[in-house]
């Protein structure tokens, strides 16, 4: 398992294989997070925090929570609103040390407009 906190240490995370893959996204918000997701299936990464201190927000057709550390603010995951057995969730890789992640590809996705990952 490889293991990262927010800036505070106040939220953990657990992931339990390096990502194949990174993904930038340019949706409205995911470009202001400026995050990049590694994604896993939910039931693979463990997230653990205090009682009160994951903050979720919702936007849009309000399929997915995207969660954040209470104290210190940073993004740690979005996940489905209504999961199910075969949920993915996707974890801000920034949250990890940049030598746990290692060299991975980042594939940008438009997901402003046409949902497809542009060609770099």
């Amino acid at each position: 398992m490889l293991k990262a906190t927010c800036h505070c240490g106040a939220v953990s995370v657990a992931i339990p294989r390096r990502p194949r893959s990174l993904t930038n996204c340019n949706c409205s918000i995911c470009r202001r997070y400026g995050s990049l997701w590694a994604y896993y299936p939910l039931a693979e990464v463990q997230v653990e925090a205090a009682p009160g201190v994951l903050q979720s927000y919702q936007w849009g057709d309000c399929m997915l929570d995207f969660m954040r550390c209470g104290h210190c603010g940073c993004i740690v995951q979005w996940r489905p609103v209504a999961p199910t057995a075969q949920s993915r969730t996707g974890i801000n890789a920034r949250m990890f040390d940049p030598e746990l992640i290692g060299d991975v590809k980042i594939r940008r996705l438009d997901g402003a407009k046409t949902w497809k990952v542009l060609k770099d």
